[in-house]
């Protein structure tokens, strides 16, 4: 019996590990704290020249205790949605079967707590932004999600806050590392209500009032139709002001695959579809992030 608890128990944290990183998003972390890093050193810090900002300890701090907050949302956003999670992606359901309910809450909890207490290591600036972020995290899961549109505005607000913060901690090069923050707000925004036309089935069983929910598929449509031209005219708007024709000319480039998103969204009428264009939403926050190093 001995024999066999003792191979049970690395098996058991494989699991649990394995459970924990799917929970997390791991993935989406890894990307997170990428986006970060490139902001610290291609936007704010092109005038040191010896990677000053990449090598700072405060910056790996600082993008540390962010990722630590937005694993947390995950993990309260899951333990919330289990019912229409099952419904509408159950292959990725962790909470209740993987990892137990309150060991889920509990590393949120941890997760927050240890994100907090590092922002106000850091500054008390961001000491409060992070704990806004965690407020409005788990008010976002417990409450505002169901309620149309305003849940999508406040995931939206966070990842463009996520970008802004490298400007807000080292005062540099704040408009242009803002006018990158404005970008990510936008596709971010498009993309969470893209997601709310994916997972429809299983928010109209729960109740959930998503704007598809409310408003239906179409109408919801033209709400993206009409954000999508105000959001590329707000980025030509803010690069002109910035004078850099280096972010003019990448969003110029950028038209092509709005265009093509556009086309693809007026196509689009089952969840494969909103899938891909929830996934080519994706591609566009990545070619933002590559689109830094020009500069």
């Amino acid at each position: 019996m001995g024999e066999i608890k003792a191979i049970q128990i690395p098996f058991r944290l494989f699991y649990w590990t394995k459970g924990f990183a799917k929970l997390t998003r791991v993935h989406n972390l890894l990307f997170l704290a990428l986006t970060q890093y490139f902001v610290a050193y291609f936007l704010v810090d092109v005038h040191h020249g010896e990677k000053a900002y990449l090598t700072d300890i405060r910056l790996f701090l600082l993008v540390f205790s962010t990722v630590c907050i937005a694993a947390a949302g995950y993990m309260i956003n899951d333990y919330y949605d289990v019912k229409i999670d099952l419904i509408n992606k159950p292959q990725r359901v962790v909470v209740g079967t993987t990892l137990k309910r309150r060991y889920v809450m509990a590393g949120h909890v941890a997760l927050s707590l240890f994100g907090i207490f590092v922002g106000f290591l850091l500054s008390w600036e961001v000491g409060v932004i992070h704990c806004g972020s965690v407020f409005l995290l788990w008010l976002h899961s417990n409450h505002l999600k169901r309620i149309p549109f305003i849940g999508n505005l406040i995931i939206a607000s966070l990842s463009g806050l996520a970008v802004a913060l490298i400007g807000i901690y080292y005062y540099e090069n704040k408009f242009l590392v803002f006018t990158y923050a404005v970008f990510a707000f936008a596709i971010s925004l498009v993309r969470e209500i893209v997601k709310d036309m994916e997972g429809l089935p299983g928010d109209q069983t729960f109740g959930c009032r998503t704007l598809p929910v409310v408003w239906g598929i179409h109408r919801t449509k033209l709400l993206l139709y009409v954000l999508s031209a105000i959001f590329i005219f707000l980025l030509f708007f803010l690069s002109g002001k910035l004078g850099n024709q280096t972010l003019i000319n990448y969003f110029l480039l950028l038209t092509i695959p709005i265009t093509f998103f556009i086309i693809r969204l007026v196509q689009a009428d089952t969840r494969r579809e909103f899938a891909l264009l929830n996934n080519f939403c994706k591609i566009l926050i990545l070619s933002g992030i590559i689109s830094m190093v020009f500069f």
